[in-house]
């Protein structure tokens, strides 16, 4: 496994911020967006990802190192809990729990990122869908927050415009699903925001907009918590 160097916290630096699950880097790039130092791991190859990377899994990277983070971003994967990995009848691991219990162990804040169908699973989540930033497409991601941190639900605009089906074409005005098989790959890079990503990265990734909206937050509550101690 590739050890990450120089991950200390010294005064003046950027926070640390921890992507587990990191994929091609929705997520990180969002948090670099608001001005963190971005870790990538994930247990797969990343050569798109666009920030420090770790092959690694994922669990056993944030027991051994999240302390060493100051907030920390977990996409566990999401085809548990897919619907179109249930209608092709794959299986794939379920590690929303024990994510959890991992990301507890590091005293640090953190957020765990899922799909609709695993809300059940989460506690407390807060939904963010693209019309909220601007986006043109609904795409909804829902986020626990943990470790002391706390995210407010942002209003959530009516969907007015029509979305494509799945793997259709998407008419003009319309929005897409960027999921499975879609159509449409560099309109989708310029509407989620993320022109290094191939469609394998699309499929799975959060907008950056969204871990933006995230990071914002979460540099705010550091800088609280620093003020406070």
């Amino acid at each position: 496994m590739t050890q990450p160097t120089g991950i200390r916290h010294r005064m003046g630096q950027l926070p640390r911020l921890l992507d587990l699950f990191c994929c091609q880097g929705g997520a990180g790039k969002g948090y670099a967006d608001a001005g963190f130092d971005v870790t990538g791991v994930d247990i797969a190859p990343q050569p798109r990802y666009p920030f420090r990377f770790v092959q690694a899994d994922a669990i056993a990277f944030v027991l051994e190192h999240g302390a060493e983070f100051d907030f920390i971003h977990a996409s566990p994967p999401c085809q548990h809990d897919s619907k179109c990995q249930r209608i092709q009848k794959r299986e794939h691991p379920d590690l929303i729990a024990s994510t959890r219990t991992a990301l507890e162990t590091t005293g640090r804040p953190w957020v765990i990122e899922n799909v609709g169908d695993a809300v059940p699973k989460l506690r407390d989540p807060v939904m963010l869908c693209g019309p909220m930033f601007g986006l043109a497409t609904y795409r909804h991601r829902f986020l626990e927050a943990g470790g002391g941190f706390t995210l407010p639900q942002p209003y959530h605009p009516q969907h007015t415009v029509p979305q494509a089906k799945m793997g259709r074409p998407i008419p003009p005005g319309w929005y897409g699903q960027f999921v499975g098989n879609f159509s449409g790959a560099d309109h989708a890079r310029q509407v989620m925001g993320v022109p290094w990503m191939n469609r394998d990265g699309i499929r799975e990734c959060i907008p950056p907009a969204y871990a933006r909206w995230t990071g914002t937050h979460a540099r705010y509550s550091l800088q609280a918590g620093a003020v406070a101690a």
